[in-house]
């Protein structure tokens, strides 16, 4: 498996499908929300550099990513923080350290910018938080949602 990080431009067309494979694993709410991707907003994003799309790849496929939102912190003004927006494999490359290994090069490559700190939610009913810990994330808090409508 090979890590690089690749713009949006590049890689678009190769995510959609996965993203597809991915909402319909996760996604919940699905029959009021509906998969429908700002490729202008992420676009925008890239433009400024502050969208990060890491990917793994085997023999040239995609087979995941790791996207992450860099932006200075609205508390701490002095810091640059990565917020993930998505993280997926594809089921036959989540076998052995793929996981750890395509968020290991993101954590290198977000702390070789200078990015004080990564933020990775993850789904309460399809955790990996085994990973995280692996990697000495802690855990720091709780979201909980509510659909309005």
């Amino acid at each position: 498996m090979k890590f690089a990080i690749e713009n949006l431009a590049k890689v678009r067309r190769e995510i959609e499908p996965l993203l597809k494979q991915h909402y319909d694993e996760i996604a919940l709410n699905k029959d009021i929300i509906k998969m429908n991707p700002d490729w202008e907003a992420y676009a925008r994003l890239d433009a400024v550099n502050a969208l990060r799309i890491y990917t793994a790849r085997k023999d040239d496929q995609l087979m995941g990513y790791f996207v992450v939102i860099v932006s200075k912190s609205l508390h701490y003004r002095d810091h640059l923080f990565a917020n993930n927006d998505v993280i997926f494999l594809t089921k036959p490359a989540r076998k052995g350290l793929t996981g750890v290994k395509l968020i290991k090069y993101a954590i290198d490559s977000l702390a070789a910018e200078g990015i004080t700190k990564l933020h990775i939610n993850t789904k309460a009913h399809q955790p990996f938080d085994a990973i995280l810990e692996r990697l000495n994330f802690e855990e720091i808090e709780r979201v909980y949602s509510l659909v309005l409508r």
